[in-house]
């Protein structure tokens, strides 16, 4: 093990306000959904406990675990930080279809004495629908992403401990949007027209890869921050850029690319069987 990664492990510290939160969030799903399975055992079933915690784990090794640390060092580990938050737990977390549960996981008195009455405004439920609306939650995602990514942004962000956790906070609740209609957890109602989340999926992509490609080729160092910082892994701050963009480049454009196919195969099948049915009859 080289000395810079062992100064990285050797300066982590368990950071016990995330991994409270973390293991918080995690008994309070386990308790709803304990409690939801009795009554809908098809709905919840080992599968969705194991999303659900594969998004939790996940979390916590991106912002919790020394990956952290080389993210302060490294733009291309920044980069796999970021995607873990935008692009693996969000996915994980809404296939374990965490709404009921979590509510359920709340004790009973919180749940008639606030969140019930909260729900139950219509306001409320209206904003709630808003948010995970095609259109609003694709523009909160890509600009939030693009946004952040901007070199004053990036640089501020990284100087100043709570400003980078807020950015962190703002990458994970615009990919829950994002990936919302995608996935729409129980009880939420899929998009009627599923055709109209391939276009969704495409232009995110497009967005990926323009700044990804702008990043790669783009022949300078755009980040100040690891000009005046530099990296004890002496990786040049040009190569480490370029890395960074590949990585977010290929890696990102995948994770588009198999829900494309998934949403694809499932708006295809319908008519695949009723040729098959038409050609027998």
């Amino acid at each position: 093990m080289s000395p810079a990664v062992q100064a990285i492990f050797a300066d982590w510290e368990v950071p016990w306000i995330v991994t409270i939160l973390t293991v918080l969030t995690m008994v309070l799903y386990l308790r709803g959904w304990f409690a939801i399975r009795k009554t809908r055992p098809q709905e919840f079933t080992s599968m969705e406990l194991g999303y659900f915690a594969s998004g939790m784990l996940v979390l916590w090794l991106a912002i919790g675990s020394p990956i952290d640390g080389f993210a302060d060092v490294l733009l291309s580990a920044h980069m796999v930080q970021h995607l873990l938050l935008m692009s693996f737990v969000p996915p994980l977390v809404l296939l374990g279809k965490p709404t009921v549960p979590l509510l359920r996981g709340l004790p009973r008195w919180f749940r008639r004495g606030i969140t019930n009455p909260l729900i139950r405004l219509r306001p409320v439920r209206s904003f709630a629908h808003w948010l995970i609306s095609p259109v609003v939650a694709w523009l909160l995602f890509n600009v939030t992403f693009l946004g952040w990514h901007m070199p004053a942004a990036y640089d501020f962000a990284l100087r100043n401990e709570n400003w980078h956790d807020f950015e962190h906070i703002c990458f994970l609740f615009s990919s829950i949007l994002f990936w919302w209609p995608i996935i729409a957890p129980w009880p939420t109602q899929s998009v009627r027209n599923r055709w109209l989340l391939l276009p969704y999926l495409m232009t995110a992509d497009f967005v990926n890869t323009a700044l990804s490609a702008f990043l790669a080729f783009c022949n300078r160092p755009l980040y100040s921050y690891y000009l005046t910082d530099p990296n004890p892994f002496h990786v040049a701050p040009l190569q480490d850029q370029i890395l960074g963009a590949a990585i977010m480049w290929v890696i990102g454009s995948i994770v588009f690319l198999v829900p494309f196919m998934w949403i694809t195969v499932r708006i295809l099948q319908p008519k695949r069987l009723a040729t098959v049915k038409r050609a027998y009859i």
